[in-house]
């Protein structure tokens, strides 16, 4: 004889695991396991981007290309090997900045050193992302530790996760909603684009042969353009070539993006699309008015992603090396 509530037991236990995976999360994970943990991310973060001021934006850019594709766990750290190519070798990750790479590897080797085997890539990942959010002006917001370290980085994996530069708005909207982001959740975290630099090859399509009537993207300010055009003139031979997102003040977290993209200095189309679009320009109002608004939701919405799929338990591991598994062994699942 079938039990009645079958199904509903069985969406009452998954509903249960899924909050106790979440609830193993917590502010103070580390306190008795290894102390020192905050003040050597602190160090570590504090030194490397005032060696490097590019390296905020690296790697806010690399914790959300490791969240969105096999959710927060450093699988994008990983190294390919001649038997697995890697989530980082992927096209879209090619231009990852090599310093966002090396921060996380001397923040890992200098908490190996006092307590080995206990922090994870993935914490030091998130808790990097947040602590140099905070360094270039930006907001604090809460990051949860305890996750574990992936066993899976493949770059076939990649493609369908992460949103580009010449993708349609619509598009774009539909790959956030699906891993669980609204609307304005994704213009907030967008945000994250007053700082940081885009290579002309991801926005030379609006300055050469943009239309039959328009050489360059109307939607830029004429000025902008022209400087943009002189920029970007030899990016063909020199892909390193690239651009400020945020022409005023790349370098400082603050919303000025925003107000940048309704007097056309919005460097990406996507980004300037979202000032017009009816469902985005709303949001884009608001926060290029009221940047507390913007804080207040891009803190709420990073607090979102940093628990995006992430493992514990047994479902992931804490790794030796943040380049590679512990079994250094492929995992190809």
């Amino acid at each position: 004889m079938a039990f009645p509530g079958r199904n509903l037991l069985i969406l009452l236990l998954f509903f249960i695991s899924f909050s106790y995976s979440k609830s193993e999360l917590s502010l103070d994970y580390y306190n008795k396991s290894c102390p020192q943990f905050a003040s050597i991310m602190e160090q570590i973060v504090s030194e490397k981007q005032i060696a490097s001021p590019a390296t905020a934006a690296g790697v806010l850019r690399l914790f959300f290309h490791d969240c969105m594709v096999e959710g927060c766990d450093g699988s994008l750290l990983i190294a390919s090997t001649s038997f697995n190519k890697a989530e980082r070798d992927a096209d879209i990750n090619q231009p990852l900045p090599g310093d966002a790479f090396d921060l996380v590897t001397r923040a890992k080797t200098a908490l190996e050193l006092q307590c080995p085997g206990i922090v994870s890539c993935a914490d030091i990942l998130a808790t990097a992302a947040r602590n140099l959010v905070i360094m270039v002006g930006g907001p604090y917001y809460h990051v949860r530790l305890g996750r574990k370290d992936g066993l899976v980085s493949n770059a076939s994996r990649v493609e369908g996760n992460i949103a580009t530069p010449t993708m349609p708005l619509s598009d774009i909207i539909s790959r956030f909603d699906s891993k669980g982001f609204s609307v304005q959740e994704m213009v907030a975290l967008v945000g994250a684009h007053t700082i940081g630099f885009s290579h002309c090859k991801e926005f030379s399509n609006r300055l050469f042969n943009f239309s039959k009537t328009s050489e360059t993207d109307p939607a830029y300010h004429p000025k902008y353009a022209e400087g943009l055009r002189k920029l970007c003139a030899n990016y063909t031979k020199d892909p390193a070539m690239s651009a400020y997102n945020d022409v005023m003040t790349p370098g400082k977290f603050d919303n000025l993006y925003y107000r940048n993209l309704k007097t056309g200095l919005g460097l990406l189309s996507t980004d300037q699309a979202m000032s017009v679009d009816k469902r985005t320009k709303p949001f884009v109002d608001l926060y290029a008015a009221n940047e507390t608004a913007f804080f207040k939701d891009f803190a709420h919405a990073m607090e979102k992603v940093s628990i995006y799929k992430i493992k514990t338990g047994k479902k992931g591991e804490v790794r030796h090396r943040c380049d590679q598994f512990n079994a250094a062994k492929i995992n190809l699942r």
